[in-house]
């Protein structure tokens, strides 16, 4: 069974950080491109970051760049985002996503092609 069980939210005030984990099991981590996804309420989901299987390459959303960081480790299958300088419109369920690595070196944009996803979990930033 694979499950992606994500970590490390919470409330924290304006200019703050966080450091969301996702551990995952029930599949080989190695070989799946890993990726963060936000969604506040009343909008779409929203792709944050994504890291390739060996960590060589990642990928940012506009609104993140410089502020938040993805990593991963793969002998503890866990994948990592790290918000620096967060916003209150940072305010949202941060989720992971998992894609089997197919050969390109491109990151899907939604997290509904990715081959599983977490339950996610809340990040609200006070002002």
């Amino acid at each position: 069974q694979v499950q992606l069980v994500e970590s490390g939210g919470g409330l924290v005030q304006a200019g703050g950080s966080l450091r969301l984990s996702c551990a995952t099991s029930g599949v080989t981590f190695s070989i799946y491109n890993m990726a963060w996804f936000r969604q506040a309420p009343g909008k779409e989901r929203e792709f944050v970051a994504a890291i390739l299987t060996s960590g060589s390459m990642t990928e940012y959303g506009d609104s993140v760049k410089g502020r938040f960081t993805i990593s991963r480790d793969n002998p503890k299958n866990t994948v990592y985002l790290q918000m620096n300088s967060l916003k209150p419109e940072d305010t949202a369920v941060y989720y992971c996503a998992a894609d089997h690595w197919r050969g390109s070196y491109s990151f899907r944009p939604r997290s509904a092609n990715y081959d599983y996803r977490g339950q996610g979990t809340q990040v609200t930033v006070s002002s």
